[in-house]
């Protein structure tokens, strides 16, 4: 009897350490955040994209795995939850505020001269963002993003690889910040179930050739056929993922709740990304 209860309580303590480097390897995020921000101050956006990258993969998988480790009952003590926010906001909204003030991507002289324009970008993405942190309907039952989810660092990098110019920045920066408050659906590439044999291929090509045109744009000597497909590829899965925002919102629509709805109670027939 004592032998089966010290192997119940080290299968206990094994898998609280799992729970544990779960956390840890959440926690790696704010460390690649805080590594992209160095690269900032260093006047590198390319090292800088390169760990906003890595940080963005780890988000991406750190749920699945806290679900698969159940991260809730062995840590009890420990928020998990508020751990993500918090690295999110640093790596998905400070970091990429900071990158349009610091690499000047608003240079207006409309009014104020200097760098002015591109600091009242970044405060209004700082600012906005918090809603965005603190609603508590972020998300719809069917785990599609209400409002724009704050992905601004995706948003810098469209600015970095397109070259997009200071107006046409400003003007996004405002418009999805109002998009903010709106409760248009935004795809979560890796939860939503709509779609989904198409959309996490689409989520890796897209991934894919960001990287490398992010490597391409730090060497231009590789110019050429292979970066026209990469552009053409990438363009292709952007287009992916707004297609099916806008499916979701405009012609799915509350459709799609009340289909989450009836699903309540019955077990989840894919494990959730």
């Amino acid at each position: 009897m004592a032998k089966l209860t010290r192997n119940a309580q080290l299968e206990k303590d094994i898998k609280k350490g799992i729970a544990w480097s779960v956390h840890a390897f959440t926690t790696f995020g704010i460390v690649a955040g805080f590594l992209a921000l160095v690269a900032v101050l260093k006047n590198d956006p390319f090292t800088a994209f390169i760990w906003l990258g890595v940080a963005l993969f780890v988000d991406g998988v750190d749920g699945s795995l806290a679900r698969k480790a159940r991260v809730t009952e062995y840590t009890p003590n420990f928020d998990g939850a508020s751990l993500d926010l918090v690295i999110d906001y640093f790596t998905y909204v400070a970091v990429p505020a900071l990158m349009i003030y610091w690499f000047d991507m608003v240079p207006l002289d409309f009014y104020f001269g200097g760098s002015t324009w591109s600091l009242v970008a970044a405060v209004l993405i700082m600012a906005v963002s918090c809603y965005t942190f603190a609603n508590v309907g972020m998300k719809s039952s069917d785990y599609y993003f209400v409002g724009f989810p704050a992905i601004w660092n995706v948003v810098v990098l469209y600015f970095y690889l397109l070259d997009t110019g200071p107006l046409t920045n400003l003007i996004t920066v405002v418009l999805l910040s109002i998009l903010t408050f709106i409760p248009v659906k935004f795809v979560h590439p890796l939860r939503v179930t709509h779609w989904r044999s198409w959309t996490i291929p689409m989520t890796v090509l897209w991934a894919a050739m960001t990287l490398s045109l992010i490597i391409s744009k730090k060497f231009p000597e590789n110019d050429g056929i292979v970066e026209q497909i990469e552009v053409w590829l990438f363009g292709l899965s952007s287009l992916y993922f707004a297609a099916i925002s806008l499916w979701r919102t405009f012609i799915l629509g509350d459709k799609g709740e009340d289909e989450d709805e009836a699903e309540d109670g019955k077990p989840e027939t894919q494990s959730p990304a």
